[in-house]
């Protein structure tokens, strides 16, 4: 039984097989036309370029326009620069013909010369200069708002001193005025024969006489007068004239410069 049903498989699947050949075979495409023999087409002739045309010159560049010349403007007149603003204080600037002289402001030791003395309130000040081997010098200055430049010279002699005297004579007596310069002595009355003048060069005597309250002043070769001072009951007045006086010539003699 087996043995048919493989035959027959068998059989089964030859039969298939060869339907399948037949089915191929028919098929089968039909052998392909002879190719057609085309004569080669004529070959082309060479191109020969064309020459290239010459570059046409270049257009002349236009000129650039005409620059306008600048209009010149007018200078601004220029603002002044503010004014600067007035001082209000004072600067003083001292000097002295001896340096290293002691300064009192107001009698107070403010330093040596030279010195600068700045923001010192304006107005009346009193100022005093020592050094060692000369006298003592005062000023009173007025200081202004701003700089005030003061100079002091102790190697200088000032005299401007005046005494009410009364010339006593012989007989009778006249009044008038003792005047001391550094130019001289000079008796100022109304009575012209006692009225003189009289350069130092001329002095023969000048001296006080405390107790007898009298001072005498005699030219040389020529007239004494005695004055006394009848406004006072000692002569302090006279002596502290002739004092100022003596002490002014001295400075004379030594080589002083008088300030007039």
């Amino acid at each position: 039984m087996k043995l048919k049903l493989i035959l027959s498989a068998l059989a089964a699947v030859i039969l298939l097989a060869g339907i399948a050949l037949v089915v191929v075979r028919d098929s089968a495409p039909d052998e392909a036309p002879a190719r057609a023999v085309t004569a080669p087409a004529p070959a082309a002739a060479p191109v020969v370029p064309e020459p290239a045309p010459e570059p046409a010159e270049p257009a002349p560049a236009a000129p650039p326009p005409a620059r306008k010349a600048p209009v010149a403007r007018k200078a601004e007149p220029a603002e002044p620069p503010p004014a600067p603003a007035a001082p209000t204080l004072a600067t003083m600037v001292l000097t002295s013909d001896v340096p290293g002289a002691s300064v009192f402001l107001d009698r107070q030791y403010v330093g040596t010369t030279p010195l600068r003395l700045d923001r010192l309130e304006p107005g009346r000040k009193q100022v005093k200069l020592t050094a060692d081997g000369y006298d003592g010098i005062e000023r009173a200055v007025d200081l202004a708002a701003g700089d005030n430049p003061l100079t002091m010279r102790f190697r200088e002699v000032r005299l401007n001193k005046r005494i009410a005297v009364t010339h006593k004579h012989g007989m009778g007596s006249c009044e008038g005025t003792l005047v001391a310069t550094v130019d001289g002595l000079t008796y100022e009355t109304s009575n012209r024969n006692d009225a003189f003048k009289l350069p130092y060069a001329q002095v023969e005597t000048f001296a006080v006489d405390y107790l007898e309250k009298n001072l005498r002043v005699k030219q040389k070769g020529g007239k004494t007068w005695n004055f006394t001072d009848k406004t006072a009951d000692n002569a302090d007045a006279l002596f502290v004239f002739h004092r100022e006086v003596e002490a002014a010539r001295k400075k004379l003699a030594e080589g002083y410069a008088a300030v007039r």
